[in-house]
């Protein structure tokens, strides 16, 4: 018997001009002990799928079909009977364990109550069993944990957390929604270790949704392709993925990023001179107050970066790689006058020593592209005007058609909204923001971790087209080493801090990394898969 079944479901949400359809006739069946992988773009309606599953829909929307969790209907259940099935008998892990769990209580309040309210145990019992969950799922110190708040714990303790809240109930089926998008290579492979233990340990019928493809033929036994509402392809995963039969199938696995299919041929002219030059650039974070300090008080300072010396070739692509914390944007936010910095840059010969020599022909040099365009993008201004102001400000000759023409984006879009935008798009005015002065160095601070496959790989072939076209030098920031593999020159990896290995792209398969924790890094990358075309 199955655990969720969903047949002939649709989903339509109500508009000011109609009915849109969300979903169209899905039918899909998770067993005991099954993962089943969800794939597909953004907007493609995965996330509605899940949302429906757990009766979490909005008023407007419209419903056919059924869905069934071991054989009851969920569709048809109130909403008292819905309310005693959350958590207790399908549970569910959301992208960002930031937004899942409240701020104002500690982690092991959180995870008492859930225990309390769906297996009846009292304050001490779910105390300590929460505490033995936190020690289930890889935690340190369960006891302290229990007692941090959310904004104590990192990203991966965050989600450990949300993964034991799952659990801890013994439910029939959870619902993982992107749960390791915000997470770096080396937290999100200790994640995909501990599901794949848990799972193996519970039996849970699991519901496995993302759009990393190499991921979910690594944790999922079938897979489903979700493309525009509709389920175009589904079946094991090694027969979809070795052999899609539907056209989008094909074009999503196409864009997987490839090492071996590298986009950039070349390299950096030899010997010219830098035209960046980091020199033991520190950054520390921590300021002590004034009355502390008339006090004789000092605050302990965290150290960013430590004493960071690299370079940048005119033209080149050099890829900084490192787990979450690791000091990748410190030193792009330091390049960009946003962090303080003890050291010295020189940038085409010129000693940059502080935040006070980025005239404007540094600034205008120099831009940066922010991992989300939703924070770095003004929601009150058109396109027009967000693109207007570099052009105001550094006297560039561009139009504003031009520089949409350049990142591929209709003429018409100089009068839209951010918000009237998709992800991808508001990328590319973000990216066309950054070249509107022409700039000789482009800082992309993880701009395709948010995307879908096809969107990133999109987005990546216009910087190289742009790289091509202006000569641009790019510090790209990633957390996606088989993406930089196939983009960079070089790379500079990061640790703790620290600069740890600087390495040409083709030392990778021939010497190999020479630091233990690159190796780590690439060994816990999950390898693209091949399919017959």
């Amino acid at each position: 018997m199955n655990v969720l079944e969903v047949k002939g479901y649709g989903l339509d949400y109500a508009t000011p001009t109609g009915f849109v359809r969300a979903l169209d006739s899905i039918d899909l069946a998770i067993a005991r002990g099954e993962v089943l992988g969800l794939v597909g773009e953004s907007g493609s309606g995965k996330t509605s799928l899940a949302w429906a599953i757990m009766r979490h829909l909005p008023p407007r929307a419209r419903e056919q079909g059924s869905i069934s969790l071991a054989g009851q209907s969920l569709m048809t259940a109130t909403e008292s009977e819905i309310a005693a099935i959350r958590g207790r008998r399908i549970g569910m892990v959301f992208q960002d364990p930031s937004t899942s769990l409240n701020p104002t209580l500690t982690l092991g309040q959180q995870l008492a109550e859930v225990l309390a309210r769906h297996r009846g145990l009292t304050r001490r019992q779910a105390w300590a069993e929460g505490e033995a969950m936190m020690a289930r799922v890889g935690l340190k110190q369960p006891a302290a944990m229990m007692r941090r708040y959310p904004h104590e714990a990192s990203g991966g303790e965050k989600q450990r957390v949300v993964i034991a809240s799952a659990f801890a109930c013994q439910p029939e089926c959870i619902l993982f929604d992107e749960p390791t998008t915000a997470l770096d290579v080396v937290t999100a492979r200790q994640i995909l270790d501990l599901f794949a233990e848990l799972q193996a340990e519970t039996a849970v019928a699991s519901l496995y949704i993302s759009h990393d493809l190499a991921l979910v033929s690594r944790v999922a036994d079938h897979v489903a392709v979700l493309h525009r509402g509709r389920l175009v392809e589904q079946g094991e995963v090694d027969a979809v993925f070795d052999a899609p039969r539907d056209d989008y199938t094909r074009r999503l696995l196409a864009a997987v990023p490839r090492p071996d299919h590298r986009l950039m041929t070349g390299k950096p002219a030899a010997g010219a001179e830098p035209l960046v030059e980091v020199e033991r650039l520190s950054v520390h974070y921590g300021r002590t107050p004034f009355l502390s300090a008339l006090a004789g008080r000092r605050t302990a300072q965290v150290a960013g970066n430590r004493e960071v010396s690299l370079s940048v070739q005119p033209g080149e692509i050099l890829g900084i790689v490192g787990e979450s914390g690791s000091g990748k944007s410190t030193l792009a936010r330091a390049l960009t006058g946003l962090n303080r910095f003890e050291g010295a840059v020189r940038f085409g010969g010129r000693r940059i020593a502080g935040r006070r020599d980025m005239d404007r022909g540094y600034r205008r040099d120099v831009q940066i592209v922010f991992q989300h365009p939703d924070s770095s993008l003004n929601p009150r201004q058109r396109v027009r005007e967000i693109l207007s102001r570099p052009l105001t400000l550094y006297g560039g000759e561009a139009r504003i058609e031009t520089l949409l023409e350049q990142v591929r984006l209709p003429a018409a879009y100089a009068e839209r909204f951010p918000h009237q935008l998709s992800g991808g798009e508001k990328q590319r005015v973000a990216i066309a923001r950054a070249f509107a002065s022409r700039p000789r160095l482009v800082i992309c601070d993880e701009i395709t971790s948010s995307l879908d496959v096809s969107v990133q790989a999109a987005v990546v072939e216009l910087l190289v087209d742009l790289q091509r076209r202006n000569g641009t030098a790019y510090l790209f920031i990633t957390h996606d080493l088989n993406l930089v593999r196939q983009l960079a020159h070089r790379i500079a990896v990061m640790y703790r801090g620290e600069l740890v290995e600087l390495l040409d792209i083709d030392d990778l398969s021939t010497t190999g990394p020479r630091h233990p924790y690159t190796r780590k890094l690439l060994d816990a990358v999950p390898p693209p898969r091949e399919y017959k075309s």
